[in-house]
């Protein structure tokens, strides 16, 4: 459906794809973000307007979020809206595993008023808005500060759960979703091994994000704590990040110190899967442990590959403000994928 003969990254005008006011959006276990996009005149430009943050928690389903935005941003009705969100949508209805509430295409585009509804996996949506990225913003976790190899990027993000995407180059762009989340969990040093015991203990298939999310570093932290005959007195995952930042709770240093390592590994494992010649550091968790994670191992395990070392070390790894990146993704997708009238 994209147009050919563009250059990577080019999309349609908004003003030229639909006269209807587009509502972009990017909503994920914890928070939706949401933005009108404002009609534009230059090509591959995404604007956006009337910014807002809503808590998920705070509403019944995804329609309420909508409307409420549509409300407040004084919306006329039948407006189109694409949403970045977790999950794989089979036919009418998203397949999910972290958000509060059941997503139906069509109720909650007779719910919001809309004229059109388009959900995209969240990760999609960030690999669409690799172009969008400013490395100036950004901060190098590994390899060299820029790529000189045409390639494909690769997107992931632990946050309420793990996402992963690849961003191939091409007239149009190839933007491919995964589902890394839910693959096997690899581990290597003895105390890993002794987690994921724990883990398997619990459940019959361990996926990346029983560690690699926000849930998984409780799921981290608590195994630490049986395994050292302790108490497990944090509860949250925010409580664990802080404690271990400030190094007032062992397990909590451990736990985090095991999330960014393993992080490591696994965004090497997925890097030589997938070839990629750059990659991005997005989600929930990462921006807010920023210097924990340049301070821990993170770096020579991404390399730590065997011979395949000297490939990753020329592989860039930045580590990126999720922000609104996920609406622009979703925007992007927009243009590229509906016709013109």
């Amino acid at each position: 459906m994209g147009l050919k003969g563009r250059p990577e990254g080019i999309g349609k005008p908004v003003a030229a794809v639909n006269p209807r006011p587009l509502i972009a959006a990017d909503v994920g276990g914890t928070h939706a973000r949401v933005a009108r996009v404002e009609p534009v005149a230059v090509p591959a430009t995404v604007r956006l307007a009337d910014y807002r943050r809503y808590d998920c928690a705070d509403f019944p389903d995804l329609a309420a979020i909508l409307r409420t935005f549509v409300d407040e941003a004084g919306i006329g009705p039948q407006a189109d809206a694409t949403v970045a969100i977790a999950g794989l949508l089979v036919g009418d209805t998203l397949v999910h595993a972290n958000l509060p509430w059941s997503v139906s295409v069509s109720a909650t585009v007779a719910a919001a008023g809309l004229n059109s509804l388009r959900l995209i996996n969240d990760f999609e949506a960030m690999a669409w808005a690799v172009p969008s990225i400013d490395l100036g913003r950004a901060r190098l976790v590994s390899g060299p500060d820029r790529t000189t190899e045409p390639g494909p990027a690769l997107v992931i993000g632990p946050g309420t759960g793990f996402g992963a995407s690849v961003r191939v180059p091409g007239r149009p762009p190839l933007v491919v979703p995964t589902e890394a989340g839910h693959a096997a969990l690899s581990v290597r040093s003895a105390h890993e091994l002794e987690v994921l015991a724990v883990f398997m203990r619990r459940w019959s298939h361990v996926g990346n994000e029983r560690m690699l999310s926000g849930p998984g570093l409780l799921n981290t932290y608590q195994a630490l704590c049986g395994i050292d005959g302790v108490a497990a007195r944090l509860q949250e995952p925010a409580a664990i990040t802080a404690a271990a930042q400030q190094g007032c709770d062992p397990q909590a240093v451990e736990a985090l110190s095991m999330f960014c390592n393993v992080l490591g590994s696994v965004a090497g494992d997925l890097a030589l899967t997938f070839g990629a010649k750059a990659v991005y550091l997005a989600g929930g968790i990462p921006a807010q442990i920023a210097d924990f994670l340049l301070a821990s191992d993170f770096a020579a395990r991404f390399v730590d590959k065997g011979v395949m070392g000297e490939v990753l070390r020329r592989v860039p790894v930045h580590l990126v403000e999720h922000g609104q990146l996920g609406l622009q993704g979703a925007a992007s997708w927009y243009m590229e994928h509906l016709p013109a009238d």
